[in-house]
């Protein structure tokens, strides 16, 4: 498994990080990568949750899996308004709110999550990840969500962060399930 850091667009309106980010997908698909998983924390995770759930027309975009640490999912709520002004603008109206709202944009056909975040997040507040892993199971994705009960916004790998830290492991194993099984429905 190979594995590389995007770095997006940042201080820019949507769709433009999107779109670089498929980009991206497209690129290494053309490199010969068959499956695509993608990575992101906060408003990296929104956007990494955003490339797996748009809806798109190009099946080189396509995104087989997503782990999502203390991500931003949801524009429709007022946590998080630096976020969603950068992206969205002032006055963004609610349809735009709704198209970039990862819990409203989840389908039958999404790709399985793996998701974590922190009951202390205070610029991201855990509601943004129970949003999300409400509509998935609403809607029978398989995801796996776990919710640590100390730490910051932006622990990134959480090494020394008590029991946070320990997302890098169930994660690992949770990816080396997402290959093996992706490994067993190829034709």
């Amino acid at each position: 498994m190979s594995a590389s850091v995007f770095r997006y667009p940042l201080h820019v309106r949507h769709p433009e990080p999107l779109q670089a980010l498929r980009a991206e997908i497209r690129r290494r698909r053309e490199q010969g990568a068959d499956r695509i998983g993608v990575i992101g924390f906060s408003a990296g995770g929104h956007l990494a949750g955003l490339a797996a759930l748009a809806p798109g027309d190009d099946p080189r975009e396509s995104v087989q899996f997503a782990v999502l640490g203390y991500a931003i999912t949801s524009m429709e709520t007022e946590t998080y308004r630096p976020a969603r002004l950068i992206l969205l603008g002032e006055d963004a109206p609610p349809d735009l709110r709704r198209q970039t709202s990862l819990d409203a944009l989840v389908t039958t056909a999404s790709p399985p999550f793996f998701l974590w975040h922190t009951a202390e997040d205070i610029y991201v507040p855990p509601e943004h990840t129970y949003r999300l892993a409400s509509a998935l199971a609403s809607h029978e994705v398989p995801h796996t969500v776990h919710v640590f009960a100390h730490g910051p916004h932006s622990l990134g790998l959480a090494q020394g962060a008590g029991d946070a830290a320990t997302w890098t492991r169930y994660a690992e194993s949770w990816i080396a399930e997402q290959v093996r099984m992706s490994h067993q429905h190829m034709p």
